[in-house]
């Protein structure tokens, strides 16, 4: 059922002025940063309260990128000609970012586009440099991140390594010889996964239906007609060789030749004979652009990533309102989604009120966000600078996910995954990131987790000693711990099982207040109430 506008204006925006920048309590605000950063702190925590929320963001869309990922492997050398057919650097130039790059909210939106307009390394085949080319694709998505998803959209289409890894790099025309049709992957995925999704929906995101059944966005004759428009793309190699992997940081470019200039039908449009390739993928993604799926299907997914796995039909219908209109006119500002998405009062409600206590809000906290908030909040460092922290896909030894390398063109995990027979299925929610949680998910993410926090992995190591002062006292220590990584969440009885557990630890050297402040962390970082974000 469509929203109406009464449900609209039965939830108002959150009025973000100067008394509430004075009542943002610590837990508020560190529940404010587990859903728009990539973990919180003690000085991030302060900076919220002293600016606000909408503040804060203001301060974050305002500061500059930090080195690329591309750059940062050029001056580790990564571009010998001996790196070439290796992965060499990749996983240590997405870490160090998401560890360190004083830019966490960009980096926490690069994140959710990046699991959205998927590319995973491990396809990036048929051209050596699969490092450049997986960071040259994570800094175009980070540059992109507060920008408008029409131009991503665009970027993406010519971007060498989804070129790569949805294989229409050197796509060609039909050939009337022997009958070969242009490669579909990117035409159906473009459509499918980064555009408007399988069923037409209503502004709420809710399926649109016509006696009773939903509708089909588009079908197979709409994917042959698309993917004529993406023929005749390949790499920039003009005046170079692929002795350096800067040809994959170029824009893919056309070969006429390549290219099918007959007419192209799709989604109720036809594009007339004689274009060529750009003008043609222009229309193409100008027209899918207007398509009114976008609006909802893309906002679902960007509270999904931040907030909560089952946003309310009118928490989706006032974001998807401001993802066609600005407020100036324009679709698909980013920037605009994003304040409107985390200042919506679905999102900033207190945490004491109804909704956060549901249990059909919030979103179980997906892995690699878990690591980054331990990380973020203990200021994890690399004295090298190498950040060695390597691939964590592994569910039975890491954390089950590591950043661009997902299994597939659908994710870790698809937006509308249900964990089967369970309470969850039971109550028709959604739980997206249960798909990467098992037994052997949930032990190796402990397990890892216990070894980072005492040892760290590599050089890349914590600074915990705000804690050191507060390790005799057992509660005030599982308190702020609580505070930073949970947000205040962890309930009084996990608390006192806690409290009981340290103080049975030794004391009295730093070395075993050290030992209390990893057991400390360890249980707070297992504790459901962490693992969960309300």
């Amino acid at each position: 059922m469509a929203v109406q506008a009464s449900q609209l204006e039965a939830a108002p925006r959150l009025s973000v002025g100067a008394a509430a920048v004075a009542t943002i309590s610590d837990a508020d605000a560190s529940r404010f940063l587990a859903q728009a950063s990539m973990g919180a702190s003690r000085a991030q925590i302060q900076q919220v309260q002293q600016l606000g929320y909408a503040g804060w963001l203001d301060a974050q869309f305002a500061l500059p990128a930090s080195m690329s990922r591309w750059d940062w492997l050029v001056a580790k050398g990564m571009n010998a000609i001996t790196y070439r057919n290796t992965e060499a650097g990749f996983d240590s130039c997405a870490w160090r970012k998401l560890l360190s790059s004083s830019d966490t909210l960009r980096q926490r939106i690069t994140l959710a586009l990046s699991e959205i307009t998927v590319v995973a390394i491990d396809g990036l085949v048929n051209s050596g440099w699969r490092a450049f080319s997986a960071a040259a694709y994570l800094d175009l998505l980070e540059a992109n991140a507060f920008g408008n998803y029409r131009t991503l959209l665009g970027q993406i289409s010519t971007s060498a390594p989804m070129g790569q890894f949805l294989t229409f790099r050197g796509n060609v025309k039909y050939n009337t010889s022997t009958g070969a049709q242009p490669d579909e992957n990117y035409a159906r995925e473009l459509m499918q996964l980064f555009t408007i999704g399988l069923q037409q929906l209503n502004l709420d995101g809710t399926p649109k239906l016509v006696n009773g059944a939903t509708q089909d966005t588009y079908g197979q004759d709409d994917v042959t007609g698309l993917a004529r428009v993406f023929t005749g793309w390949d790499f920039d190699m003009a005046g170079h060789d692929a002795s350096t992997p800067d040809f994959l940081r170029r824009p893919m470019i056309q070969i006429p030749s390549r290219h099918e200039t007959g007419a192209s039908s799709f989604l109720g449009t036809t594009l007339p004979a004689g274009l060529n390739g750009a003008a043609s993928m222009k229309a193409a993604l100008d027209w899918i652009f207007a398509q009114p799926n976008v609006a909802p299907f893309i906002s679902r997914q960007l509270i999904q990533k931040l907030v909560t796995s089952n946003p309310s039909p009118a928490y989706v219908a006032r974001i998807a309102t401001v993802f066609n209109n600005d407020g100036s006119g324009v679709k698909g500002n980013l920037k605009a989604v994003i304040r409107a998405l985390l200042l919506d009062t679905e999102a900033r409600i207190a945490p004491a009120a109804a909704n956060t206590t549901a249990p059909s809000f919030g979103k179980l906290r997906e892995p690699i966000l878990r690591f980054t908030a331990w990380a973020r909040a203990y200021g994890a460092s690399s004295a090298a600078d190498t950040w060695i922290i390597g691939d964590t896909s592994d569910p039975s030894t890491r954390l089950a996910q590591s950043p661009l390398r997902s299994p597939s063109v659908f994710n870790f995990y698809r937006p509308g995954y249900v964990p089967p027979n369970s309470a969850i299925a039971a109550a028709s929610l959604e739980a997206p990131e249960f798909q990467i949680t098992n037994e052997s998910s949930v032990v190796g993410y402990v397990n890892y987790m216990q070894r980072a926090v005492s040892k760290g992995i590599s050089d890349v190591k914590a600074d915990y000693s705000s804690l050191l002062p507060l390790a005799d006292n057992p509660q005030a220590l599982l308190n702020e711990i609580n505070t930073v990584l949970a947000a205040g969440q962890v309930g009084s009885s996990n608390l006192a099982l806690m409290v009981g557990a340290i103080n049975a630890m030794p004391t009295g050297t730093d070395a075993r207040r050290n030992n209390r402040i990893y057991a400390a962390l360890t249980l707070v970082l297992a504790a459901p109430e962490f693992i969960v974000q309300k």
